[in-house]
């Protein structure tokens, strides 16, 4: 393993009063890469999704991994693949039976817009995936940073985006003295070092350093300003929409009155939980009488 340091020889972190002045030499991006891929190359992360180039794999797992750490996601990503091995199987199948291959992710909107994506890729793209960022983009629950790794990862497209390891090594190297970093700073940074040649292994070098700085040192992430400590899960509205859904993967229908005996909670949180279930598209409601369509 490499001795990790808070900046590159000849590379000085910026001053106080300059937070986008940074200038990199040729030797500066050289010295910087061969540090990040000499970790990466002796100790890479053995994930099921690296292995394949498969664009809905690739899919699959970025939208899996928003908000949802790896450990977790491995085992449902392998189970889920198995369930739905491609765009036309998603597709066609019912939003209930995939929400309950979801249960244990969370963010249940997730699983909603991945159905909408293979329906639309299979009704509006002859069911291939577009390789074009700015295309993704337009894909339900796709935002820039996804549209930009499912490029990368599958396409080998070099887009410059961050993500909460990559944005914990640029800190670290470079920004090791300051607060409340914006990603707007990193970004001309990320885009001045990427390997154009081989972004899909740049980006997950990157992601594999950043993982080990979490570990071995303070998080770096947390001297972002976009750092968000996640609220406690335990009564939160995250658990009451995670059990409505559980319980509504498990049966045809439910009425109102047995759903909030079930939840057993304050009912008028649980009535507003419910109206934001039906306007996200989760889950339909006819009569007083709620399911999944």
């Amino acid at each position: 393993m490499i001795t990790v340091r808070t900046q590159l020889t000849g590379i000085r972190t910026l001053g106080k009063k300059s937070l986008k002045k940074i200038r990199l030499s040729k030797e500066d991006i050289k010295e910087f890469r061969e540090k990040i891929y000499s970790y990466y190359n002796g100790n890479p992360r053995n994930l099921t999704w690296r292995n394949t180039k498969n664009p809905y794999f690739i899919l699959v797992s970025e939208v899996m991994l928003q908000q949802t750490q790896v450990d977790r996601v491995i085992p449902k990503y392998e189970e889920f693949i198995d369930i739905f091995p491609d765009f036309n199987t998603l597709a066609h199948a019912s939003l209930q039976n995939v929400l309950q291959s979801w249960q244990g992710l969370g963010y249940n909107r997730r699983a909603v817009a991945l159905h909408k994506t293979a329906k639309k890729v299979m009704e509006e793209f002859s069911g291939i995936l577009p390789q074009e960022p700015e295309i993704l983009q337009q894909f339900p629950g796709i935002g820039s940073y996804t549209a930009c790794a499912i490029a990368a990862f599958a396409f080998d497209k070099p887009s410059a985006f961050i993500e909460t390891n990559i944005r914990s090594v640029y800190i670290h190297f470079f920004f090791g003295d300051h607060v409340d970093v914006n990603d707007r700073d990193l970004l001309p940074l990320v885009e001045k070092t990427l390997d154009k040649n081989n972004p899909r292994e740049w980006y997950y070098a990157l992601m594999d350093y950043g993982v080990m700085l979490k570990k071995k040192y303070p998080n770096p992430s947390r001297k972002s300003s976009h750092h968000q400590k996640q609220s406690p899960f335990k009564g939160s509205n995250r658990q009451i929409r995670g059990k409505i859904i559980r319980l509504l993967t498990t049966r045809a229908s439910i009425p109102e009155q047995e759903l909030l005996t079930i939840i057993d909670t304050d009912n008028e949180k649980i009535k507003k939980i419910i109206e934001q279930l039906i306007n996200e598209g989760l889950i339909g409601r006819r009569n007083d009488v709620y399911f999944i369509e």
